[in-house]
């Protein structure tokens, strides 16, 4: 995407900063809801995402599953550090010639960020059960760092401090 077309999606799907990087909108909260250890949750919500080279999704994690569907721009990487302390990535993007794959789901639990090699690109995430901020954890690089130091590179690059 252009850069007028970034600006042009901000204001059109009426995106603001999200706290792991890029710029977000809910779009859709499900009515019905869920039980889940004692808390209500959304069966599911969803978000439009847009990610840019210099502003990636940081490392975080969720208590819930995320499904990751692609739409438009660059490529985009998801890496995570699985429950077992590997590192793994997935590319999502158009061209499944090249392996990229049209939508992807991040196990709950896994700890994960996503960066753009070139310009930006827009996704659209589901999670079940819904989100809610109570179950979002980011990262600090210094807890990373002690528990993954061989993967100190990518902990770097998808930590803000």
């Amino acid at each position: 995407m252009a850069p007028t077309d970034k600006e042009d999606l901000i204001r059109t799907l009426e995106l603001a900063p999200h706290i792991e990087g890029g710029y977000f909108r809910q779009t859709k909260k499900a009515s019905d809801t869920i039980n889940l250890a004692g808390k209500g949750r959304a069966l599911y919500t969803s978000i439009y995402f847009l990610l840019e080279e210099t502003n990636p999704s940081h490392f975080h994690r969720l208590t819930a599953d995320e499904i990751w569907y692609f739409h438009a721009g660059s490529p985009l990487t998801v890496h995570m550090i699985t429950a077992d302390g590997h590192y793994e990535a997935v590319t999502l993007g158009l061209d499944i010639s090249k392996g990229q794959q049209l939508h992807y789901c991040v196990p709950k639990g896994t700890i994960w960020g996503s960066t753009v090699d070139k310009d930006d690109a827009l996704v659209s995430c589901l999670v079940a059960p819904g989100f809610e901020f109570e179950d979002f954890e980011l990262f600090e690089r210094v807890d990373l760092l002690a528990t993954y130091p061989e993967h100190k590179e990518m902990i770097e690059r998808l930590t803000r401090y």
